[in-house]
């Protein structure tokens, strides 16, 4: 039976023609199969794999040879700061999200009293990663997550139970009837028209991809649907392509009255956060 360094230096040969990172994935794929650490893996390179776990080994390789996503394939992927159980079901969860969160937390602190009774919904939550790091972060909140898949919201409410986290979860289209103070979502947002150029879109869900013809279809919807959720002095943040800011500012400026709109930029210096702001000129900051 080969041992670690052995079966890691042949994995990645293996994956050098379809990864960037094959070393890092080799050792991620490794470290899942045996149950250990990635550090353990480099402590003992002479440890020899039973046969199932080579089985095992192989098979991931070849898969991930095939183009499916690491996350996918060990089933999990961490996010801001924890780990979140993820399917073929749900998006893969990206850093750039992690502005949304930051954004939504800093929103919530600079507003929560003993009194507050804040209440934040979450749109199209996915596997929950926005909802359940909102709601572990600001434990005075009330939190509501809602998403058109049950098989989302299973996986969702999974990660919610093994987190801890108090989330109310609902299945629906958009929003649930629920005064909302803040609104978050991190909507599909990708023309139909590129889907098939893209590699995401090959093993992950279009349903959480397709965006409609412009890619604005479920973004514009919601904006139609806040003013009758909307509480005042009330905030909505979306995660967005990198060149919507502009078609988004004009469609929450024409769908919404009286609000004060901000564009924000993520690490690569691209457009990805809009915030809407209702009667207040209080951005996040």
């Amino acid at each position: 039976m080969p041992t670690v360094g052995e079966a890691l230096a042949l994995a990645r040969q293996h994956l050098m023609s379809s990864s960037e990172t094959s070393a890092l994935e080799a050792r991620v794929l490794l470290s899942h199969v045996v149950g250990q650490s990635p550090t353990w893996l480099f402590a003992h390179p002479e440890a020899s794999l039973t046969p199932e776990q080579e089985a095992a080994y192989q098979h991931l390789i070849q898969q991930r040879q095939q183009g499916h996503p690491v996350a996918y394939l060990i089933g999990r992927r961490e996010f801001y700061r924890w780990e979140f159980a993820v399917n073929d079901h749900v998006l893969i969860p990206r850093p750039e999200t992690e502005l949304l969160v930051e954004k939504a937390v800093a929103w919530l602190n600079a507003r929560t009293t003993p009194d507050a009774d804040l209440c934040v919904v979450d749109v199209g939550t996915g596997s929950g990663i926005i909802a359940i790091s909102v709601a572990l972060l600001c434990p005075a909140v009330t939190v509501h997550a809602t998403d058109i898949s049950p098989d989302a919201l299973a996986t969702a409410q999974a990660n919610a139970q093994r987190l801890g986290a108090n989330v109310h979860f609902a299945q629906g289209d958009l929003l649930i009837p629920a005064q909302a103070d803040l609104i978050v979502a991190n909507l599909p947002y990708i023309a139909r028209d590129e889907l098939s150029a893209l590699a995401v879109a090959q093993f992950e869900p279009h349903l959480a991809l397709d965006g409609g013809p412009d890619g604005l279809d479920l973004i514009r919807r919601l904006l139609y649907q806040i003013p009758q959720y909307w509480r005042p002095k009330g905030c909505i943040l979306l995660e967005i392509g990198a060149n919507q800011g502009a078609a988004v500012r004009e469609l929450a400026s024409n769908l919404l009255g009286g609000v004060t709109i901000s564009l924000y930029q993520d690490l690569a210096g691209l457009d990805r956060i809009v915030e809407i702001n209702y009667d207040s000129g209080d951005a996040c900051q």
